[in-house]
């Protein structure tokens, strides 16, 4: 097994998903992207990737963003680890979540999906649930909103206006959990007392 280390930003493929509540694991995606000032490729697994080190001298990546849907992005997670040679414990996903608050970023590994399609697409993939996750809270629908409806829609306007401060957070979290392990991203990302 290999020292790298394949971090997936969920999401849906195409434009009209861009902006979507549910595609903010690959806007992590991008923003580690553009520190490391590099661009992804199209690979073979129906993804899009970039092969790199985070930061001089740091952990080797493949940031790697499904093309398939969501709800379907076990496929290409598991061949880019296959082709990799990277075991579940080296694979991160990032991805939103509903329960927890908007601008909050919470780690953890393995554990239940929470109801989450592309989680439970990967964990059957992988044959595991044990990788690791980073949660990227959108917060709950308002009213009786369906959840996929909540989910599949933009940040709204003032959301809007925090999320850059929101991804840069959700990077800094991806880049110490691979640097420093998983509880040292704890200490330093979860509040005080809070739940791991």
């Amino acid at each position: 097994m290999t020292d790298t280390w394949l971090i997936v930003g969920l999401g849906n493929p195409g434009a009209e998903y861009k902006g979507n509540r549910h595609n903010v694991g690959q806007m992590v995606l991008d923003e580690l992207a553009s520190r490391m000032g590099a661009s992804f490729k199209t690979h073979k697994a129906r993804a899009q990737v970039l092969e790199g080190r985070l930061g001089i001298g740091g952990p080797r990546v493949v940031l790697a963003k499904p093309m398939s849907y969501m709800n379907v992005s076990g496929g290409p997670v598991a061949a880019l680890a296959n082709f990799y040679g990277i075991g579940p414990d080296h694979v991160v996903a990032v991805h939103d979540e509903i329960d927890i608050p908007f601008n909050t970023v919470k780690l953890k590994t393995g554990g239940g999906e929470g109801g989450h399609n592309g989680l439970r697409d990967i964990s059957k993939a992988l044959s595991t649930k044990d990788y690791l996750r980073v949660r990227v809270g959108v917060g709950r629908p308002p009213g009786r909103m369906d959840t996929a409806d909540y989910v599949l829609r933009d940040f709204a306007a003032a959301e809007r206006k925090e999320l850059p401060f929101v991804l840069d957070e959700a990077a800094d979290a991806v880049d110490m959990l691979v640097r420093n392990g998983l509880t040292a991203a704890q200490q330093k990302f979860h509040p005080a007392k809070s739940e791991l």
